[in-house]
């Protein structure tokens, strides 16, 4: 008998959700098949199997949440079976019937006994904090379908636990109409505002996704943790731009972006100033001996940064290939987690949304950034005259604790000389 956890399955990953199961209790799994969609902070990805055998029982079912480490389904190997409770997860039913609750730490049936929605559920599992209501598979199903926020409802089974017929009534009930004391019990356990400020017309509550929280968190943690310093560079673009025309004329039909450049140019100054390709710990620095480059990917709910992994020893065209299928499965949200980890340093370019500057929250445990704005044709003065020049402005934090701000102003001047001097970047 084997147990199968819920896997790390990125760096920043604390939780969870399985999103689907590809196998079912009885089904035979051989080593590399796909046992279960895992939904991770940063994207869904397939979870394989790693030894042969029958999956037995499900323990965790679609659409619940379970920490790093949890048991989510037992597998038979050998021939053995195991003696945990019979709690797999229940299949769906098409009549209307309450199929029975899932086995979680707020209602679980003891071994040999049958579980109800009835069911008492023990003091533990009642006054246990938790992220969101309990619920039944088919209550959550049902309420999925239909854009229903569970946390808004008044749960009528036992413990709280929100079950069909109250997902059924909220989809009766107009949302203008339900008690204001239903919606203060739903949201009070939830820390929810349930003022009148909180509950104005002209204003919708949006829940979170996963993406959104974790950004949220860790940009949070960054902002606390680590002493930014900002430094500022205007960089001269005319011998860039006239050098990537020259690169797409010989590299057609293939392309190359201005971004591609930066990256190229901030991993091979980074390859000669190595005091930047850091990480900080309380103990020591990680001096990084390899030079990993994240490139920021907006997509629609967050914000995820994948890895150009040894930047430094790729060439340009290739750096330009990579960041675009990174930036599509990003968005596709079908990037791995080897992906999106392992950066040593990050560039957030804006420029492409008119963004003329900004200064970039670093994306731990990296101990750098670069922000790239717009170019912008500007009157620049040259040997006296007045004349017009392409311009843009690049911004590079950088965490104190780990580098000070002569080690930043000295790989900024670098990457400037390099950006002004693109055949230095290729050669």
């Amino acid at each position: 008998m084997s147990e199968i956890l819920m896997p790390r399955l990125s760096d920043t990953m604390e939780e969870g959700v399985v999103s689907s199961w590809q196998k079912k209790p009885g089904d035979t799994v051989a080593v590399g098949d796909v046992l279960v969609d895992i939904e991770t902070d940063k994207a869904v990805m397939e979870y394989e199997a790693y030894e042969a055998g029958v999956l037995e029982k499900i323990l965790v079912g679609e659409g619940e949440t379970a920490s790093i480490g949890a048991t989510i389904a037992i597998l038979a190997t050998n021939g053995a079976t195991s003696d945990a409770p019979a709690s797999s997860a229940p299949e769906q039913k098409s009549g209307t019937e309450e199929p029975e609750p899932e086995r979680t730490a707020e209602a679980s049936a003891a071994p040999g006994t049958e579980a109800k929605d009835d069911a008492p559920v023990p003091a533990a599992g009642r006054d246990a904090p938790r992220s969101r209501p309990p619920s039944s598979p088919l209550a959550r199903k049902i309420a999925k379908e239909n854009g229903i926020d569970l946390g808004t409802l008044a749960g009528s089974g036992p413990g709280g636990r929100v079950v069909r017929a109250d997902v059924e009534a909220a989809l009766r009930t107009p949302a203008s109409t339900v008690p204001e004391s239903v919606r203060a019990d739903a949201l009070q356990g939830q820390g929810v505002r349930t003022d009148a400020a909180a509950e104005d017309p002209d204003t919708e509550k949006v829940p979170l996704n996963r993406f959104r929280k974790v950004t949220a968190r860790r940009l949070a943690e960054s902002m606390s943790t680590a002493p930014h310093i900002y430094l500022t560079r205007h960089i001269d673009m005319e011998e860039l731009l006239a050098f990537r025309a020259t690169l797409n004329t010989a590299l057609a039909p293939a392309k190359v972006s201005v971004n591609d450049l930066v990256v190229k140019a901030c991993a091979t100054a980074l390859r000669e100033h190595p005091a930047l390709n850091v990480s900080f710990t309380e103990d020591y620095l990680l001096m990084h001996k390899r030079v990993h480059v994240g490139v920021a990917v907006a997509i629609d709910d967050g914000l995820l940064v994948p890895v150009i992994r040894d930047a430094d020893r790729k060439s340009v065209s290739q750096i330009g290939a990579e960041t675009r299928d990174l930036a599509a499965r990003a968005r596709e949200k079908r990037l791995t987690a080897q992906e999106m980890s392992g950066g040593t340093f990050s560039v957030s370019n804006m420029g492409m949304l008119g963004v003329d500057a900004f200064t970039a929250v670093i994306n731990p445990p990296e101990a750098a950034i670069l922000a790239v704005g717009a170019i912008r044709e500007e009157a620049v003065i040259r040997d006296g005259a007045v004349v017009p020049r392409h311009r843009m402005t690049i911004t590079l934090s950088v965490d104190h604790r780990a580098c000070d701000g002569a080690t930043g102003a000295t790989f900024l001047g670098r990457l400037a000389e390099l950006l002004e001097n693109p055949l230095r970047i290729v050669a």
